[in-house]
């Protein structure tokens, strides 16, 4: 999705700070004019490697820099992870997500497993999406040929925050990694987190980058911190649940064709926060019991929650087969 519109820090501000209530009413009218509002994105998140990173993120249980409590797993075989896949689509997942505890992508044999994985969730129909770490143009070009649809690279905070949650790598490290991705023919699943200690010119700054990017992302991760004991932030205030929704708001507002996804920390939203972030233009959920190692409502809860508002789940590649 090309940028239609270049939006400036000034802008952005302007508009995270107009009322709340205006902000959801602006948001809801534009995701009722890009999207079926009736329609939610259903997603399963698999963690096919965890623990033993190198990354010092401050949020992160599976840095080696931080001292919580997760025990270390090698890489999945590729049956056990598409076997995964099939059960996820089964429950109704229309897109399969697969993370990897690394810094970056090396080349061998645990990366051409990842790729048979890729191409094993294509091939069952499901829009398949990989978050790695950092990667090559050439690394790109091969989840590219193995049918991968989205890579997950989340910006995380603004770029003047950044350095106060990772020192292991930089903002640019992940600008050039999304580079890799578009140059590819891949879209980009690109968030952030909120609740790191970051200020509101932060979340304003997050959103300007993130809405500027070219192509916009195809899909928009907006997590909550999860405190996880052992990790630098395990004291965090929580961020005011108003606040979660402004973002999602503007997020809609700045980027109108993105699928915009509620992700880590929904499990202690109430449904009744979660249906105002609906509104506001949130249309896609991770559903399963958990998003890589933290808690994640169970998928029984989700339908309820959906029926509850009378929405149902969307289609796969739907933008495709709406193209054809």
């Amino acid at each position: 999705m090309s940028v239609e519109k270049k939006w400036t820090i000034e802008d952005v501000g302007a508009l995270y700070k107009r009322p709340l209530l205006d902000l959801v009413y602006e948001a809801a009218s534009v995701h009722r004019a890009h999207h079926n509002a009736e329609e939610m994105q259903m997603c399963t998140l698999l963690s096919i490697k965890t623990g033993g990173c190198t990354e010092d993120c401050g949020y992160c249980s599976q840095s080696v820099h931080n001292d919580a409590p997760l025990e270390k797993e090698i890489l999945m075989k590729t049956d056990d992870v598409l076997a995964q896949a099939r059960k996820a689509k089964e429950s109704g997942s229309t897109r399969f997500c697969m993370g990897a505890a690394w810094p970056k992508v090396l080349d061998g044999r645990a990366f051409d497993r990842v790729c048979d994985m890729v191409k094993g969730v294509s091939d069952m129909g499901m829009e398949a999406c990989v978050t790695l770490g950092m990667l090559t143009q050439e690394q790109a070009n091969r989840l590219a040929e193995a049918g991968l649809t989205a890579y997950n690279h989340n910006l995380d905070t603004s770029e003047e925050f950044y350095s106060k949650v990772i020192s292991t790598r930089t903002y640019q490290d992940r600008l050039d990694t999304l580079g890799n991705v578009a140059r590819a023919g891949i879209s980009a699943c690109c968030g952030g987190i909120l609740g790191l200690g970051e200020s509101e010119d932060d979340r304003i700054s997050l959103l300007h980058t993130l809405c500027n990017l070219d192509p916009q992302p195809e899909s928009v991760p907006i997590n909550m911190l999860v405190p996880v004991e052992g990790t630098p932030m395990a004291k965090n205030e929580p961020l005011d649940i108003f606040e979660w929704i402004r973002c999602i708001a503007v997020a809609r507002i700045l980027m109108p064709k993105a699928m915009v996804r509620l992700s880590a920390g929904r499990l202690t939203i109430s449904k009744e926060a979660q249906a105002l972030a609906f509104m506001a233009g949130a249309n896609a959920i991770f559903t399963g019991e958990k998003l890589l190692t933290t808690p994640n409502p169970e998928k029984d809860a989700d339908y309820a929650l959906l029926g509850e508002l009378g929405m149902k789940p969307r289609a796969p590649f739907k933008d495709e087969q709406e193209a054809a």
